[in-house]
């Protein structure tokens, strides 16, 4: 493995310079359970305030205590402890789908981003990894668009790592469940001098899966992985900082849990597996003043990815369906920020740059053939003849090559008068996206007369398609926001809030289609050649069949953050609108096809409510709750001959539900013993867009008991006490329909050890 060069190039500086700059700052020990700052060399929260419960948004802040304690490996963790937040846990890792408010998206752009210590992921195909060491996660809802810019109209997710300069000594974590399914972190963090420190993490996982495939008898959902981080944190002066993290991250996935409805069976023939490899590399450095600071993140990530699957799932030859990745990204963003009495500023500079190299093979197989395009001509009483494909399988193949950049130019302004605070944002978005597709498939069929005994053969035909082309899509947008707050006159931060703010995600390319095109003008040569058929003389608008246009929201919100008896109990309430132009939408194709395409609905709206509150009653007992309420529906969406006006947008749930309930006590003057209870809800949830299918509203109890001695943490673990079966997909194949199981009762034990360090 190479790492980026910016990361070698800076840790050779660091290692030899002869800088003696005594940091003031004391990595001293505090609980981590609170946002944690660093001083100067903190390059955290470049562009959100320090505490977030203070600020007119909604979100919800998990400290490095609760992410360990709740065992949150990856994002889909995060489902439904923030209200109105669902990560579903289907598919493999590139499936990274949230859904928040009734906004989601299961295919390309996302509408929730996401940063890892301030760097942004482009492509939500990266977004599902191990997380390993992990400061504090924020989950912001409602748009976030002035700030973050493209695809973060539902919210936004911001992960900030452990960082060397706050803590040093060396961690472990081991962790065993049924299955088996085992994972394992390692990270060590050093100062080097007063103002140079660094710090390494690897981690790897494995899991046997929990169901099998009837086909094979062998487990599906198999998986293994694991990854590396590199950090380097530099105070070259008292104004001036430097941050580096470069990553490695590996996973590979195999089959996944997918029943056929008519017969509740995992039953298909075809291999299916999922690879990825990520590699990325983040500079950040920073430059403060008293009342002003100019910070710099620049990136570079590189992805490659091969998603194979057995398309339609059964066990016969119908379809197979490869997708592979190479994705190179650059992003550079310049944040300045400043304050003068009660009016401070932030104004920022923020461009990208993303190819992606796709090939993305369809293979029909003999049964495929068969139903899809023998039958229709054997089949067909006034065709005189009949056909017969040389080969039993007909390559669909597809290549793609889609550069994409970008450039925002955004402000913000803040200014308080006595309790009264207003804030304004502004963003000038541009992007630009291409398409270059080449489009291939080569195939020989023979055509037969019907009334020879046997069969005559009357002539041989061969099909070549060879479709090139580009397209190009420029789109500009402006995306305002204000907010108004009122600090109310209580002895705890309390706040009342109301905001108006512009949502928007970027349109794109439909490149599953093209296999779909390729069928039909394999189709069209083929009836062509039939005799007494004429030449089908339809052109085929492929811009139109493949694009689908940019989503746009304008959100509506009041809300409150209430703290009392002495910030022992915090509540945060929220009421949201949402008024939605173009909504993405993935639906499945009519008929006999595999494909899925991202189409626009032409209006729909969503409103709701969220309420969460944690209660600390003393030092024994802590309580956390969260619900979370959206009701999304059409307005105007018609398909064909269906209109689904007053339907619900499917995939978005109806209600999420969290509650948490922790005691802790002393046994002796060692050891401390935490009780920990959970239970999560989940539901309605709507599968398709005529609301014919759906999951109810279901609960998912977990418990934990952990024993800590400060140096060392072993913890029992259960989820899914009750055993409770759920979906969380459904998709439609060839007209067939399946869904994706939950996973059942787990359970384990996980220990954790901490060397010389702050706790």
């Amino acid at each position: 493995m190479k790492f980026p060069i910016s990361a070698l190039l800076l840790s050779t500086l660091l290692i030899s310079t002869n800088n003696s700059y005594a940091s003031s700052v004391d990595a001293s020990a505090e609980s981590s359970d609170t946002t944690h700052w660093l001083g100067d060399i903190t390059v955290t929260a470049i562009k959100q305030t320090p505490d977030l419960s203070l600020q007119p948004l909604a979100a919800t802040v998990l400290g490095r205590e609760q992410i360990e304690n709740w065992s949150l490996n990856s994002l889909k963790g995060l489902s439904e402890i923030a209200p109105n937040f669902y990560m579903p846990d289907y598919g493999s890792r590139t499936t990274s789908s949230i859904y928040v408010r009734g906004l989601g998206s299961r295919m390309d752009q996302p509408a929730v981003g996401m940063t890892v210590d301030n760097v942004p992921y482009l492509n939500k195909n990266a977004y599902d990894f191990m997380l390993v060491d992990i400061e504090r996660i924020e989950v912001l809802r409602g748009p976030q668009s002035t700030l973050y810019g493209r695809n973060t109209m539902g919210g936004q997710i911001n992960i900030y790592t452990l960082k060397p300069m706050d803590y040093q000594g060396s961690r472990i974590a081991a962790t065993i469940g049924n299955g088996p399914t085992a994972n394992m972190a390692v990270a060590h963090y050093q100062k080097f001098r007063p103002n140079l420190a660094m710090s390494f993490a690897g981690n790897f996982q494995l899991c046997d899966g929990f169901y099998k495939n009837a086909y094979n008898a062998k487990k599906v959902g198999v998986e293994k992985g694991g990854g590396f981080r590199w950090t380097t944190q530099w105070q070259v002066s008292p104004s001036l900082t430097a941050d580096n993290t470069a990553s490695f991250n590996y996973t590979q996935q195999g089959g996944y849990a997918y029943e056929y409805v008519g017969s509740g069976v995992i039953n298909y023939n075809d291999t299916c597996f999922y690879r990825r490899n990520i590699v990325s590399d983040a500079l950040t450095v920073k430059w403060k003043r008293d009342n002003f600071s100019l910070s710099s993140i620049t990136s570079f990530q590189h992805m490659t990815d091969n998603l194979t699957l057995d398309q339609d799932f059964l066990p016969l030859n119908y379809f197979t369906l490869t997708q592979a990745i190479h994705e190179s990204n650059f992003t550079q963003d310049l944040v300045a920020r400043g304050n003068v009495g009660n009016y401070s500023w932030l104004g920022g500079l923020f461009g990208f740059y993303k190819h992606t190299k796709m090939n993305a093979p369809v293979m029909i197989k003999n049964d495929g053939i068969e139903m899809l395009i023998t039958n229709r001509v054997n089949n067909n009483d006034r065709i005189p003849v009949s056909i017969s494909f040389d080969k039993p399988e007909i390559p669909l193949l597809s290549d793609f090559r889609i550069p994409t950049w970008g450039l925002a130019f955004y402000h913000q302004s803040s200014f308080s008068v006595g309790r009264s605070n207003a804030v304004l944002g502004l963003r000038l978005d541009y992007e630009s996206t291409k398409l270059d597709y080449a489009s291939r498939c080569n195939t020989a069929f023979s055509v037969f007369m019907k009334s020879g005994m046997p069969p005559t053969p009357i002539m041989k035909k061969e099909i070549n398609i060879d479709d090139r082309g580009d397209l190009n899509h420029h789109y500009l947008e402006f995306v305002p926001k204000i907010t108004f707050s009122y600090d109310l006159p209580m002895h705890s931060g309390s706040s009342v809030y109301a905001s108006v703010g512009k949502g928007y995600k970027s349109g794109g390319f439909n490149t599953q289609m093209f296999s779909e095109i390729l069928q039909q003008r394999m189709m069209a040569e083929m009836m062509a050649s039939m005799p007494g058929m004429k030449p089908s003389e339809s052109e085929i608008d492929v811009d139109e069949i493949i694009s689908y246009k940019p989503e746009r929201s304008w959100n509506y919100e009041v809300g409150a953050h209430i703290g009392c008896a002495d910030n022992r109990v915090m509540t945060d309430i929220a009421l949201f609108y949402i008024a939605l132009t173009d909504q993405q939408l993935t639906m499945f194709p009519d008929g006999s096809t595999t494909g899925r395409i991202t189409t626009n609905a032409g209006k729909s709206r969503s409103f709701g409510a969220e309420i969460q509150t944690r209660f600390n009653l003393n030092e024994h007992w802590h309580f956390m709750t969260s619900y979370g309420y959206t009701n999304a529906k059409f307005r105007r969406f018609k398909d064909g001959d269906m209109d689904y006006k007053g339907k619900y947008i499917p995939y978005a749930p109806e209600h999420t539900l969290f509650i948490s309930a922790a005691y802790s006590h002393k046994i002796g003057q060692m050891w401390k013993l935490t009780y920990d209870a959970r239970l999560r809800g989940v539901g309605r949830i709507y599968w398709d867009e005529a609301n014919s299918v759906s999951q109810p509203f279901y609960l998912l109890p977990s418990a934990s008991v952990t024993a800590d001695r400060g140096w060392i943490e072993l913890e029992a673990w259960i989820d899914n006490i009750s055993g409770t079966k759920y979906d969380t997909f459904f998709f439609e194949s060839i007209g067939n329909k399946f869904l994706q199981r939950g996973k059942p009762r787990q359970f384990g034990a996980t220990v954790r050890l901490k060397f010389n360090g702050a706790k």
